[in-house]
């Protein structure tokens, strides 16, 4: 039996408010990248849908960009440290790994000819360092700004030249090689947040917290002209240019993106992007004849120059660790929730997304289903939601618990819902509660078997309780001990079995006749806590994800078979996972991705 990753429906950047995201560019037009946690992000710019993941980071990466060539990257994070690896190979091999700084990296930029690297950030003792990107040797120091660098550019022509926009509200100036400090300009009066160079060399952008954005002589660095009159009512958070150099797009807090023309240095094209918090634009990128800009949500929107009121597309999806997953009833859509409560749909096949509109929990998700046409959530805000899976949005009626729900499952030929909450079982049917039982053990996960068992797994007391539902109420009929509070339990489609998952690292099978495990069905290869288990329709294999970061497949035919998916999610461990048919399982995890995995049975 083997595996292969069939397809990433990827996370979206990670955003912060008040802080500039900076996008790179594949210089062959094809990609473009960014960084969301450990991850680098790497999208075709044509499709979206199609991504690749770059997960070789111990901590938080800032920042990627492509080498003038194309062959390689550069990604710097949190702790100073750049890797480059190339863009060839599918395992990108790592070519070098340097340690410029210690301290956050916020901004990279190659020299022309690939040889050079500028790198800035909050470092310790400095907030920026220039070396060779063969050997990293030393080409020059940055220095004469006071405060944390926030982005730098390399002249694209000779004479090269650096630039750097720092917290101190300068732009620094360097000449070299050996690059030496050359002056300041201190035209802002805020944090300086972008500086680019045009493609040509002849003149560089700087855009800032001020809400200005200036044009520079890209060799003498002598100011030619203020953008607008401010360009911007909020920060400049970044700007591009276009390719023949003749215009510039800027990306601003308030919530707009603008076109401007170099020459005569007015607005040519306003995109007016929403008015919510986060609607600001944090960052932008012109490729080719893609316009890019980035949303505070993490939203990434493409300009449509013909139509300012209306972008081409937006891709959505999350950008926060993903909590939840289900499948719908025909299996053609994934529904995928995160912890700040959004929901979004995929096309299983090509990975279209949208998200759910309407007021929903606000907050995260514990538990999904789906039910004739409706979505059913349920959140750490103590309520029972629905979704009109149709309408894409979520209905008015909302049912109030007791207390936070952990699990939730429907019994399909009752039409009830019964969820299970810290200290309490409730049984719900047409957004009423039919009865409530309290428990003194904290629920974990629901199970509702074809015939009407119940399973619920306890995190207290290490326990699989099963019920029977009679005249609407839960009567306890059997409980079966774990040696780890039980993270997970589902019953097969074919109803002969229940499968339970425990922080115990074992993955137990019962048999549904009298509840005893089956032989030889006792699963301990995972290294730590199991978090899900999943069936396959045909009831054969058995799904399991766990905080150890792998996915196992186990099969019940064949007990002492199975598959190890390594890694599956980057450095994070699994948090759901489902099949969408008997050889394919989709995953999600803490790296905010969704990822499809083609089985190769045994």
């Amino acid at each position: 039996m083997s595996y292969a990753c069939k397809n990433i429906y990827s996370t979206l950047p990670k955003t912060q408010r008040g802080q500039p995201l900076v996008l790179g560019a594949d210089p062959k037009g094809k990609n473009f990248i960014y960084t969301n946690g450990n991850s680098v992000i790497i999208r075709n710019i044509t499709n979206p849908a199609i991504a690749d993941v770059y997960t070789e980071h111990s901590c938080h990466v800032n920042v990627a960009k492509y080498s003038p060539s194309g062959f390689y990257i550069a990604s710097g994070d949190q702790s100073g440290k750049i890797r480059i690896w190339d863009t060839v190979n599918k395992e990108h091999i790592l070519k070098n790994e340097f340690h410029p700084f210690g301290g956050p990296i916020k901004d990279i930029s190659w020299s022309p000819d690939n040889q050079r690297m500028v790198a800035v950030g909050e470092g310790r003792e400095k907030f920026g360092h220039v070396f060779m990107s063969e050997t990293g040797t030393s080409v020059g120091e940055i220095s004469g700004q006071s405060k944390p660098i926030n982005s730098c550019d390399f002249r694209p022509a000779r004479p090269f030249r650096i630039i750097t926009g720092s917290e101190d509200n300068t732009i620094g100036i360097f000449e070299g090689p050996p690059f030496k400090f050359k002056k300041t300009k201190q035209e802002h009066s805020r944090f300086v947040q972008a500086v680019r160079y045009s493609p040509s060399g002849n003149l560089f952008a700087s855009a800032g917290f001020d809400g200005k954005v200036f044009l520079y002589d890209g060799a003498s660095s002598d100011l030619v002209g203020e953008i607008g009159n401010p360009a911007h009512s909020g920060g400049v958070y970044g700007v591009a240019w276009s390719p023949d150099g003749k215009q510039l797009l800027t990306a601003s807090g308030d919530k707009t993106a603008k076109l401007w023309d170099v020459e005569t240095r007015q607005v040519v094209t306003e995109f007016k992007l929403g008015d919510n918090v986060e609607d600001q634009q944090v960052s932008c990128l012109w490729q080719g004849e893609h316009l890019l800009t980035v949303s505070l949500s993490g939203f990434i929107n493409y300009l449509d120059v013909n139509n300012p009121e209306k972008p081409l597309r937006i891709v959505k999806g999350h950008n926060k660790p993903i909590t939840v997953l289900t499948l719908s009833e025909d299996r053609g859509t994934i529904f995928t929730g995160s912890h700040d409560g959004v929901v979004t749909r995929w096309n299983t096949e090509t990975g279209e997304n949208d998200k759910i509109e309407g007021a929903g929990h606000g907050n995260q998700i514990n538990s999904m289903r789906v039910h004739e046409g409706t979505l059913y959530t349920a959140g750490i805000d103590d309520s029972l939601k629905q979704i009109d899976i149709e309408g894409n949005t979520y209905r008015q009626q909302d049912l109030k618990l007791a207390s936070q729900p952990r699990g939730m499952d429907i019994l399909k030929g009752e039409n009830i819902i019964v969820v299970a909450s810290v200290n309490e079982i409730t049984v719900v049917k047409d957004n009423r509660k039919l009865s409530t039982l309290k428990v003194n053990y904290e629920p974990t996960s629901v199970s509702c078997s074809p015939r009407g068992h119940i399973a619920i797994g306890g995190s207290v007391d290490n326990k699989v309780h099963i019920y029977e539902l009679k005249n609407d109420n839960l009567n306890l009929i059997k409980e079966l001990e774990h040696l780890g509070a039980v993270t997970d339990v589902t019953y097969s489609p074919d109803d002969k079995y229940l499968v339970a998952s425990d922080s115990h690292r074992k993955v137990i099978l019962y048999e549904t006749e009298e509840y005893k495990p089956a032989t030889k069905h006792e699963w301990g290869f995972h290294t730590a806590k199991v978090n899900c288990v999943a069936w396959s329709p045909d009831s054969l294999l058995v799904a399991s994800g766990s905080l150890d970061t792998s996915i196992i497949i186990w099969s019940v035919e064949k007990p002492a078979k199975h598959i190890i998916i390594k890694n599956a999610h980057a450095q994070s461990q699994i948090t759901r996972i489902a099949w969408v048919d008997n050889t394919t399982v989709v995953s999600v995890g803490q790296d905010c991705n969704t990822k499809l995995w083609t089985i190769t049975p045994f």
